[in-house]
């Protein structure tokens, strides 16, 4: 019965342009999909496949080690709420926030811009992390935003300036971050 539940408030919340609420994300059963809400729009993708989750282990490790073990910040990986306003829920595959670990135990999502967001490309998401998603960090004030393509293992690397983000390095088998100096993630 839930389940039914659950599928209409879905179909009603789609047929009458209502947008999303942060409520009605929560209501949402885990289907190993990966449910998002771009600006009260609710996008489901399906799973990532394993290629796309080994790259993002490794960025996570690498970031880790340069960033989390001196305690400048926490890295997150996917699946982690990104709860950006009341209609924006997003899942970056990885997140950098300052703070200690400490700092977010018994919390259930992340409720400031990150300090850097990862997204990892796949077909289902590409468009959608280089447009609307992008648009979303930017706006929430994500100071330093990259984009990795599993294929081909280089990136993009973006930065936040003056509410935009302007393209520091493009196809990059080693990407270097602007917010936390000296850290660089080998892609390779």
């Amino acid at each position: 019965m839930l389940e039914w539940g659950l599928m209409l408030t879905t179909r009603l919340r789609a047929s009458s342009g209502r947008r999303w609420t942060y409520a009605d994300y929560c209501r949402l059963p885990a289907d190993g999909q990966r449910h998002e809400l771009l600006a009260g729009r609710h996008v489901v993708a399906p799973a990532p496949d394993i290629e796309h989750q080994a790259v993002v282990l490794q960025v996570g490790r690498r970031l880790a080690e340069q960033v989390q073990d001196p305690g400048a910040g926490v890295v997150l990986l996917a699946p982690v709420d990104l709860h950006l306003r009341p209609c924006t829920v997003l899942q970056p595959d990885v997140m950098v926030v300052m703070g200690r670990l400490a700092d977010f135990a018994g919390r259930a999502k992340i409720t400031s811009a990150p300090s850097l967001v990862v997204e990892v490309l796949s077909p289902s998401t590409n468009r959608r992390d280089r447009g609307a998603k992008s648009r979303l960090y930017a706006k929430a004030g994500v100071r330093e935003y990259w984009l990795v393509d599993p294929d081909t293992r280089t990136g993009d690397a973006f930065e936040l300036v003056d509410g935009s983000y302007v393209l520091r390095v493009r196809s990059a088998a080693v990407l270097t971050s602007v917010v936390f100096a000296g850290v660089r993630v080998d892609l390779r």
